[in-house]
């Protein structure tokens, strides 16, 4: 871009789509070749910023023979039907992704395109853009993806006025985060936001506390199969960090009744029911969509707050680098296909996707951060990015799609007590690393 011992039937879906198309990995084009009726699709994680998808698909179809259609599919049924329509009729041209994790089983099924031929012949695509993030679509030593929309750092935002009422700041620490909640608690506002429904957004808990305890390098020798990391002191002091954060009633009690897919977490926010929300940097282009008042007047961001004594450094990210575009090896437009991705680093695209709030990783972003709906949070981003020394992917991205039902549920049942410390360790264990 996301939690109960009763898996949402999203979820449940997804795995065993992942487990029908792998099955089906070694099948060939035959039957399951997809539906050509003379246009390119492209399909899209569906959100607020479908609004500059559609603005592109009618550049492109000015000047093309083939026509582009986009495709949606709401945000929090995406990964699951990606998954069941990959290799059917119904797969799309060209669709939207997280790069690294999210797209591997499908470069291992067979069934993506690499872009060799098409950098090849248009250099552009890949050197108009940043290599951290052009790289994170690299699988195999092959590209598989073009940077779309933007990057995604997680960051900390607020809701200005509710905390100016209670007499809070942005806290910069961690103690200080933990006496907020208990202030604003105190004032009858839920401190902090949290779609818990979804589950992906209390990830984000887990992602920072990791870093900024233990540093990068834990989860990637975890991700690396080095599963004895879970168990380590830093691994143990994060959890109880966590723990204590919710146990002080930091989310309130229904937070896995709220989503942030259908508005539910950032309407608190935003109507003040609440003073915080951990949410990526397209928490923007939500907000300005669904309350531009507040996006306006009272929205506020800090980066995530430091731990004492703790081996990350202050200025390390978790988020996603970049969204990115993959093409299906079956597509009957490939030339088509090549003009449409050459899109996605013209000087268009990144004063519109600057216009909703996301930041663009081409490599003249910065010469637009002054068109940007908000110059400043634009700029705050882009200073994040350029200067951070780690930028974690989201683990959900950077661990294979297999493993993301057993990583929710974990999380999730963590989160709300159903699992304490040891069985949580032991679900991560568990994990398939490749």
């Amino acid at each position: 871009m996301t939690q109960r011992a009763r898996l949402p039937r999203t979820v449940a879906a997804g795995g065993a789509a992942l487990a029908l198309l792998l099955s089906l990995s070694g099948c060939g084009g035959g039957s399951s070749a997809a539906s050509d009726d003379g246009k390119i699709h492209v399909l899209v994680y569906g959100d607020a910023a479908n609004k500059v998808e559609k603005q592109l698909i009618a550049t492109f179809n000015k000047k093309s023979d083939v026509k582009a259609v986009l495709d949606t599919i709401p945000g929090a049924d995406y990964q699951a039907k990606l998954q069941t329509i990959i290799n059917s009729k119904q797969a799309p041209d060209v669709f939207f992704n997280w790069g690294g994790g999210s797209i591997k089983p499908f470069v291992d099924a067979d069934l993506l395109l690499p872009l060799d031929d098409f950098i090849a012949d248009d250099p552009a695509l890949k050197s108009k853009f940043l290599p951290s993030v052009f790289n994170s679509a690299v699988i195999d030593g092959k590209p598989y993806g073009v940077p779309m929309r933007g990057t995604q750092p997680v960051l900390f935002f607020h809701n200005e006025k509710v905390l100016d009422d209670a007499g809070v700041r942005p806290p910069k620490t961690w103690d200080e985060l933990l006496a907020a909640v208990k202030t604003l608690k105190a004032k009858g506002v839920t401190p902090i936001a949290l779609g818990g429904g979804d589950r992906w957004p209390t990830l984000m808990w887990f992602e920072y506390l990791f870093d900024r305890v233990a540093g990068p390098g834990l989860f990637q020798k975890a991700l690396d199969g080095d599963k004895s990391a879970w168990e380590s002191a830093d691994s143990k002091k994060a959890l109880g960090m966590i723990r204590d954060l919710v146990d002080a009633g930091a989310f309130g009690s229904n937070f896995d009744s709220v989503k942030f897919t259908d508005q539910g977490s950032p309407t608190l926010l935003a109507t003040g029911k609440a003073g915080f929300e951990l949410m990526g940097s397209w928490e923007y282009a939500t907000q300005q969509d669904a309350h531009p008042e507040f996006a306006k007047k009272d929205f506020g961001y800090t980066a995530f707050p430091t731990v004492e004594g703790g081996k990350g450094d202050t200025g390390d990210l978790v988020g996603n680098t970049n969204n990115f575009y993959s093409v299906l090896k079956k597509t009957a437009h490939p030339d088509a296909v090549a003009d449409f991705l050459k899109l996605q680093y013209s000087d268009e695209f990144v004063k519109a996707q600057l216009g909703i709030g996301n930041l663009p990783t081409t490599t003249n972003t910065q010469d637009f951060l002054g068109e940007a709906a908000s110059p400043d949070f634009a700029t705050f981003q882009y200073d994040l990015v350029k200067k951070a020394p780690s930028f974690q992917l989201s683990w959900d991205q950077a661990y294979p799609q297999s493993a993301a039902t057993s990583m929710y549920q974990a999380i999730q049942q963590f989160f709300n007590g159903q699992l304490d410390e040891g069985g949580f360790i032991k679900s991560m264990q568990a994990l398939p690393t490749s």
